[in-house]
């Protein structure tokens, strides 16, 4: 097995023990927050998707854009 993979896998095994020790080592809690999150950011994200899909740029990424332009 790769090395990167090792890395990958421990990254996602601290994730998980860190997400169940916020909920108090309750499982189900811990899933019901994790649900709660990603569909939160789906939300958020289908915000972005029709923003753009309107000609709009979020803040961020003008400010970004500004950013690196003035860099280069």
């Amino acid at each position: 097995m790769p090395a990167t993979a090792l890395l990958d896998n421990s990254y996602y095994e601290q994730a998980c023990d860190q997400a169940i020790a916020m909920c108090d080592g309750n499982l189900r809690s811990t899933i019901k927050a994790l649900i709660m999150a990603n569909e939160y950011l789906e939300a958020e994200l289908e915000e972005l998707h029709a923003a753009i899909s309107a000609g709009c740029i979020p803040e961020t990424s003008r400010s970004w854009t500004r950013g690196k332009s003035n860099t280069a």
